[in-house]
């Protein structure tokens, strides 16, 4: 335990290099049905790999965990050609040619294959390579990047493509597979810190949208808790520095010894190991400085990076005194507060330690939002103030970091375009947007979603300006500013009621599993988002 005391003091005391962090307001695109396939946005290249369409995507070959039950002698190098073809350097140049900053890319657990138990689950290998190459091209053209755990362990939601596994029996919310995402998060941490591909990653997110009732989620409070210890206690490890780490946990200079000078030259697989075991001690006797949950997760992410880093090249790291971690701290992103607005919500603000954003996500496509019409859309998101509900629960920064111009009713291109703007226009009051998706398979199968869905051909249909920070019509609001619609201003009361409420009450509950059935029922501001699950307008279907 001494030994982990000095050398977290050590580490943080060393000289750091500047991290350069978001600039300015972001306009991003996500890199969705990549690494993550949602099988409705490329559903004629799913069909000829060997998938299957169903009205449930749990009763057939519609999703990744399906896929490679189904072929677990081929699914390996049949992923490998879609990660290859679907996400390219072209798309890189695409996407910095179009004015973005920022791109998302949702990850599974299975990114980090030594989490996974090849007994009982089933997903594709090799991503990572994938991942890492495309960074590459991501950080030369000066794109930053929010690395978004999009399906966890046991898949946090019911019947989406976007879990992995389209389960009607959810698991992710007990205390095994909490700890599996803890330890990805530090793995993915140290992978970050460490490998120069991953320069521009400025931020990890915690959970892709789980579950909008609280009482869904028995505690997921205080894993927000940990996800954050783990990230800032593998940066200590690393060497990488938090200004608000000094006070969190009252460090001193005065205590500080050269133990890792001790260190230098070593093996790294080594002193991994006693730095295993030293956290292994720690979380078994003391938990003042970091929860059990955290110094575990980090303990055993340790020989994982080692592994990853073999796969990857990663020889700088052979010996400790190279195992520094490059930059500052990662922002930790969470869902904000208002996203579960059923139920007791953990208010992700209390577990910040550094730099943290807020995440939402807000899709009128699928009711519950605003009448089906584009007078009424126009007065609910003209007079949006999720960004003001937010600030005041302590969410802020906010990005909107899932949208489109999707809607539920007989669509044009002239309302599209002015759907977008009205979008854009209030979104960046924020920190900023990013849209869902950068592109969706033109064909047959998407003709009713794609000009929808994709960024590519909002582009190219004129729906959005190709300057991100433009309009078509910069005065698409004036007329509906301030024209209150009855269920827009009743439903962000209650938003906020039951949301403040929450942020003072404890979610210290044992976790365990989730197995109810999804709810049917949207509600004002958080409808959800994914357009296959479902066609019925109160759909809560998400990506």
């Amino acid at each position: 335990m001494l030994f982990l005391h000095t050398l977290l003091l050590t580490v943080f005391a060393a000289p750091q290099v500047s991290f350069a962090k978001t600039q300015g307001k972001i306009y991003g695109l996500n890199i969705g049905g990549w690494l993550l396939s949602e099988p409705w946005m490329n559903p004629a290249e799913w069909l000829a790999m060997g998938g299957q369409q169903c009205n449930a995507c749990s009763a057939c070959i519609a999703s990744e965990w399906a896929f490679v039950r189904a072929y677990p002698d081929t699914a390996d190098a049949t992923f490998a050609k879609h990660w290859a073809t679907w996400f390219t350097k072209d798309d890189v140049t695409k996407i910095k040619d179009l004015g973005m900053n920022t791109v998302r890319i949702p990850l599974g657990y299975w990114l980090v294959e030594a989490l996974v138990d090849r007994s009982t689950e089933f997903y594709p290998r090799g991503g990572i390579k994938y991942l890492t190459e495309a960074l590459g091209w991501l950080k030369d053209a000066g794109i930053q990047v929010l690395l978004d755990h999009h399906a966890l362990p046991g898949a946090q939601t019911s019947g989406q493509q976007f879990a992995g596994n389209c389960t009607n029996d959810p698991q992710f919310y007990t205390p095994y597979n909490y700890h599996r995402a803890l330890i990805w998060t530090a793995a993915m941490t140290a992978v970050t810190h460490l490998h120069p591909n991953y320069e521009s990653v400025f931020a990890l997110e915690a959970v892709n949208e789980p579950f909008q009732d609280a009482n869904r989620t028995p505690g997921y409070g205080d894993f927000q808790k940990a996800f954050v210890e783990t990230v800032r206690l593998m940066e200590l490890v690393l060497g990488v520095y938090s200004p608000d780490q000094y006070a969190k946990f009252g460090f001193s200079t005065s205590d500080l010894v050269s133990i890792l000078a001790d260190l230098e030259g070593s093996d790294f697989a080594s002193a991994s190991a006693n730095i295993s075991l030293s956290l292994r001690d720690l979380s078994a006797v003391d938990s003042r400085i970091f929860s059990p949950n955290a110094t575990l997760a980090v303990a055993e992410a340790l020989p994982i990076v080692l592994e990853i880093a073999k796969e990857l090249g990663m020889g700088h790291i052979g010996t400790w005194g190279k195992f520094k971690g490059k930059g500052g701290p990662l922002e930790t992103t969470f869902m904000d507060v208002t996203w579960q607005y059923t139920g007791p919500a953990a208010n992700p603000a209390d577990a910040a330690i550094g730099p943290q954003i807020y995440d939402n996500h807000l899709y009128y496509s699928f009711g519950g939002v605003a009448d089906p019409n584009p007078d009424a859309y126009l007065r609910s998101m003209c007079n949006l103030n999720r960004l003001q509900v937010d600030e005041g629960l302590g969410d802020t920064p906010l990005v909107f970091g899932e949208w489109s111009v999707a809607i539920n009713f007989a669509q044009t291109d002239e309302f599209l375009s002015i759907w977008a703007d009205a979008q854009k226009m209030s979104y960046s009051q924020g920190a900023g947007w990013i849209f869902w998706n950068f592109k969706i398979e033109d064909s047959s199968y998407t003709s009713a979603l794609v000009d929808q869905w994709s960024y590519y051909k909002a582009i190219e249909k004129g729906y959005t300006t190709k300057d991100p920070s433009q309009y078509n019509n910069a005065s698409v609001c004036d007329a509906y500013r301030n024209v209150a619609t009855a269920t827009s201003s009743a439903a962000l009361d209650v938003i906020a009621t039951s949301a403040s409420s929450a942020a003072s009450s404890s979610t210290g509950a044992t976790p365990t599993a989730s197995t109810a059935p999804a709810s049917a029922t949207s509600v004002l501001l958080t409808a959800s988002s994914s357009p296959a699950a479902s066609t019925s307008a109160n759909s809560t279907s998400t990506n």
